[in-house]
């Protein structure tokens, strides 16, 4: 059963994020932002100018009391240790932001808008350093941890970019959509209707694998290599959108949230987990190992996909609502998957030992 978090929003939480002190940071609808200790007391709260819905927030890697927000257009820079007005704030974007993202070194904040643009600050000279683009919404980016000059990003076209802060165009793109074979799209009716819009991504601790939700109920799992990124693996397991993909840090479980109410968590170590030798060296291995019957001009097709490569949740929660957002705080020494939905309550589930 969840423990639940109440008495912070009037109305629903659309997004999480948790310090590296263990203070939880949630926005909601109409503006409203609430800070938490790590056992759901109330730590603060505060009420954004206009009640532009509160789309993301995030905080500094370096300086735990330093909490980013976007609502609206407006990005707000809050000081966690007295939540009162934004000690500053950014407007750089011109469509509403859907995801922030600041890189480990505290040196750049990404934001990604309803326009398809990624607006990225030099945080030090406070100004716009690069103007990145989709052709549709851009649902989510993030910064590579251990590598803070690249990032990835996703959107409604679609598309997964990988990024380096030298080059204005992408390194390296895909379209969720190549990857299927007519075969997939005929048995699947549904799919003409349910296209892979991309909707979240995560990153893992390792910097070089990463995963991406998206609208069809799949996840995808890349490795990057270089310049490039090339599909690790594949699977299902909601009916509907994937909303949520969450790395957890220093491992390969990857949480995913979905429209269809339902919190997995997989472990994908035994699939990704092959750091020590280079990952060109990997790859080769396991497409060498796969087995011509689920494989087609080198990628992996339907049987693989439809989870015949054995990966299968670790654990189902049966949260209920459609989630928003996910995240993950230790609490009391153990860890805890954190969940806002529909609802103005946390929902906090405790999560397996590894």
């Amino acid at each position: 059963m969840a423990v639940k978090w109440t008495g912070g929003h009037s109305s629903s939480i659309l997004c999480l994020n948790v310090n590296t002190e263990g203070l939880v940071a949630s926005g909601g609808e109409q503006g409203e932002l609430t800070l938490w200790d790590g056992g759901g007391t109330l730590a603060g709260r505060l009420q954004l100018p206009k009640a532009d819905d509160v789309t993301s927030v995030v905080f500094s890697p370096r300086c735990p009391t330093r909490l980013y927000a976007s609502h609206g257009e407006t990005i707000s820079l809050l000081d966690v240790r007295s939540l009162k007005e934004p000690t500053e704030r950014f407007h750089v974007n011109e469509e509403e932001i859907n995801c922030l993202s600041v890189n480990e070194t505290d040196t750049f904040l990404a934001a990604a808008d309803d326009s398809g643009a990624i607006k990225v600050m030099d945080l030090e000279n406070k100004k716009v350093s690069r103007s990145l683009r989709h052709s549709n919404i851009c649902s989510s980016v993030v910064f590579r941890p251990q590598r803070p000059q690249s990032l990835v990003s996703c959107g409604l076209d679609m598309q997964v970019m990988l990024w380096n802060l030298q080059k204005a165009r992408p390194l390296w793109t895909t379209n969720l959509q190549e990857y299927g074979t007519e075969e997939d799209s005929l048995q699947s009716a549904g799919q003409f209707f349910n296209p892979p819009l991309a909707h979240s991504l995560s990153v893992a601790s390792c910097g070089n694998i990463f995963g991406c939700g998206a609208q069809d109920g799949k996840v995808r799992l890349f490795r990057v290599t270089g310049v490039k990124f090339e599909r690790e693996l594949e699977f299902q397991g909601h009916s509907l959108g994937v909303s949520q993909v969450l790395f957890m840090p220093e491992q390969y479980w990857l949480l995913t949230g979905g429209n269809d109410g339902k919190v997995l968590l997989w472990d994908v170590s035994g699939d990704v987990g092959k750091q020590q030798q280079s990952p060109a060296k990997s790859l080769q291995r396991r497409k060498a190992q796969t087995p011509a019957s689920i494989r087609k001009d080198g990628k992996h097709n339907k049987v693989a996909s439809q989870g015949h490569t054995g990966v299968v949740p670790k654990l189902t929660i049966e949260h209920g609502e459609k989630v928003n957002w996910i995240s993950c705080a230790v609490i009391k020494g153990s860890k805890r998957v954190l969940v806002a939905d529909q609802s103005s309550s946390v929902s906090v589930y405790p999560l397996p030992e590894p």
